[in-house]
């Protein structure tokens, strides 16, 4: 899978994607501290029907980061003004982890730019312990001290395919740009109850999905959102954690496949 890149002419920055297959165009938007190459296993599927486009998040792969500072409605903005680059809305958009926050702004912001959104792995308003970890997590990354160790062996068991999920994300983790990820990082720590008030005006088809055992991205998180969401789905896969896209490939692809399949309302379709 090929890496292009692209020049913002707004903001000048330097965004990279993959891009494949034809059709309704789907965005996909990884987490902090991976990169577009997280998408293989959609990708390889989901390109047969539409055109898949998935971006290396500001400050991961080749995209150039957001300033120091920068919160999560800056990568709100920055999503918007890539797909108006590149003249995809309305588009279908799925993210994980910290791109599903990218992803709940952005159609919470943007609906008349959003046919459908799915949630990988999403937060939402974490309990107060939880936030205080997070928080703590991004203060020292912020600091120069990184445990990427804690962090994978939260994501992952030791089944022969988590093994080797483990693999590649350890490697994506050892390629980071420090700052990028600092800063992706302190936003989604701050960010998971920022559109938490707006995400019951999304009214097109969405879908909450996550591991029975991740225990920040945790299925009531997702039931919860679902709930306040006029056409929500909540979908927990047994047996699996954080990395849902890369552990549970056959399951993840057959409810994208089926989230994509959902019809927009007629007031969507105006």
């Amino acid at each position: 899978m090929t890496l292009t890149t692209l020049r913002l002419s707004s903001s000048g920055r330097k965004v990279s994607y993959r891009d494949h297959g034809a059709g309704e165009p789907l965005v996909l938007i990884h987490g902090v501290g991976l990169q577009s190459a997280a998408w293989g296993p959609q990708i390889a599927v989901l390109q047969d029907r539409y055109h898949v486009i998935a971006l290396d998040m500001p400050g991961h792969g080749g995209s150039d980061p957001l300033p120091v500072g920068s919160q999560l409605p800056d990568y709100v903005a920055w999503c918007h003004e890539v797909i108006l680059e590149m003249g995809l809305a309305p588009v279908n958009l799925a993210g994980h982890s910290m791109g599903a926050l990218i992803a709940t702004g952005f159609a919470a912001s943007f609906p008349d730019l959003t046919r459908r959104v799915a949630l990988l792995n999403g937060v939402y308003c974490r309990d107060e312990t939880s936030r205080q970890a997070v928080r703590a997590r991004a203060s020292e990354i912020q600091s120069g001290v990184v445990d990427l160790k804690t962090p994978l062996a939260r994501w992952f068991g030791d089944t022969p395919v988590e093994i080797a999920a483990q693999a590649k994300v350890a490697a994506w983790l050892n390629a980071l740009d420090l700052s990028g990820y600092a800063t992706a990082y302190a936003a989604f720590a701050h960010g998971d109850a920022t559109y938490a008030e707006q995400i019951q005006a999304i009214a097109c088809p969405f879908l909450a999905m996550t591991g029975a055992g991740d225990p920040n991205s945790t299925p009531a998180m997702s039931q919860t959102m679902a709930e306040k969401v006029e056409q929500g789905t909540a979908v927990t896969i047994s047996g699996h954690r954080h990395m849902i896209n890369l552990t549970a490939v056959a399951e993840v692809n057959a409810h994208l496949l089926a989230w994509l399949n959902q019809p927009m309302t007629q007031k969507e379709l105006q």
